[in-house]
């Protein structure tokens, strides 16, 4: 279950791979949505996956605290009531409920089914919105109520070791990372490979994802006189702060270096043609993106945020971590890899061995124990 399908993050790749994976193996595999809105969805979903949409819209209250707070409990009535009668009509033996609007009662529906909740982000992701006033105070008592609803599932899923222990390691608690993406093709792995002058990075265009920082970073190596020559930054993504981060770039004079690059699919591309991967997020839980772009054999320079990059990177082997948000180590990072191919396609080497560990048969794996458990 997940509010929409159609968006091109994180969540929705991990859903979309692990039903098709599922249904591939002989499994009944349905997605509930509940604002999807007619939509397609962004990733390929298997034909013999059944889709449906509940029609709650909590996204219609987005940024209207009055409004979102007056209304809430009304859609809560309506998501409650239509998603106990879809599965009392649906009979499924597990249900996996992905931390969104209806996380406060699945656990409570009596359809027979055993609940499993899934979190992809870290325990606080909330209090590391940055949001101030009755929104920030709205965060922590949010934050205080899942630490009492998340005791009261079958299963809670956290996909990383570091969040677990911030959870308390529960006695319902299990680790089970985001797989890689096994579906495409290999990476180049010739030398040359490792002569191409960009630096990409992937994310929604955010608070969370810190671009703002991203391009203050890259503006510090172009204004000491560090930036070498032909080298190139692509930001891939969307969201609220496009027409933002567009003209930070302006206003620092990097257009001919720096670009805003919309989604695409095909983001393998974009992997093949870069050389470095860079993450400068606030919070994460296990970003997809830091996955694939090992699985491209790319180094990977990232804030040591909670959480994933550090279940991810091991620092000066496969890439370097950067703690405490330091803008001149990480600066100074990038700008060594940027001048030492032979350093970047090492490094490269060294991340797609380390992808291994995130194999889709070794996650999958872990995720049929638990949906074959008994209680």
């Amino acid at each position: 279950m997940i509010a929409a399908t159609c968006n091109s993050g994180g969540m929705e790749r991990v859903l979309t791979n692990k039903a098709n994976w599922l249904v591939a193996q002989g499994y009944e595999v349905s997605i509930v949505t509940t604002d999807q809105r007619g939509r397609e969805p962004y990733f390929t979903l298997d034909g013999r996956i059944r889709t449906y949409d509940l029609d709650i819209n909590y996204d219609a209250d987005n940024g209207r605290l009055l409004s979102k707070l007056l209304r809430y409990p009304v859609r809560q009535w309506k998501h409650r009531r239509r998603l106990s009668k879809l599965l009392c009509q649906l009979r499924a033996d597990v249900v996996v409920c992905m931390f969104n609007n209806d996380v406060s009662f699945v656990h409570k529906l009596q359809d027979g089914s055993r609940k499993i909740l899934e979190i992809h982000f870290s325990k606080n992701k909330k209090l590391q919105y940055g949001r101030r006033g009755l929104w920030a105070l709205a965060d922590r008592w949010r934050t205080r109520q899942e630490e009492k609803v998340v005791r009261k599932y079958n299963r809670f899923i956290v996909l990383t070791h570091e969040d677990a222990a911030l959870w308390g390691n529960l006695p319902n608690i299990r680790v089970i990372p985001n797989s890689r993406p096994d579906t495409v093709p290999p990476p180049i792995r010739e030398g040359n490979r490792y002569q191409s002058k960009r630096v990409l990075a992937v994310g929604r265009y955010d608070y969370q994802k810190g671009f703002d920082t991203l391009i203050n970073i890259w503006h510090q190596i172009n204004r000491t006189h560090q930036l070498p020559d032909g080298w190139h930054l692509d930001i891939v993504g969307d969201g609220p702060q496009r027409q933002e981060l567009q003209l930070q770039i302006e206003r620092l004079g990097l257009e001919d270096s720096v670009h805003l690059v919309p989604p695409t699919s095909d983001i393998q591309s974009l992997y093949l043609r870069s050389t470095i991967f860079v993450l400068t997020s606030r919070y994460e839980g296990l970003p997809m993106v830091l996955l694939e772009a090992q699985t491209y054999g790319l180094p990977i320079i990232a804030f040591a945020c909670q959480c994933g990059p550090r279940d991810v990177i091991e620092d000066g082997i496969n890439g370097y971590l950067i703690e405490g948000r330091d803008e001149a180590l990480f600066a100074q990072r990038l700008t060594t890899l940027m001048n030492d191919p032979s350093l970047r396609q090492d490094m490269g080497n060294a991340a797609l061995q380390a992808s291994e560990r995130f194999s889709e048969e070794r996650i999958m794996s872990k995720w049929q124990e638990v949906m074959n458990e008994e209680s």
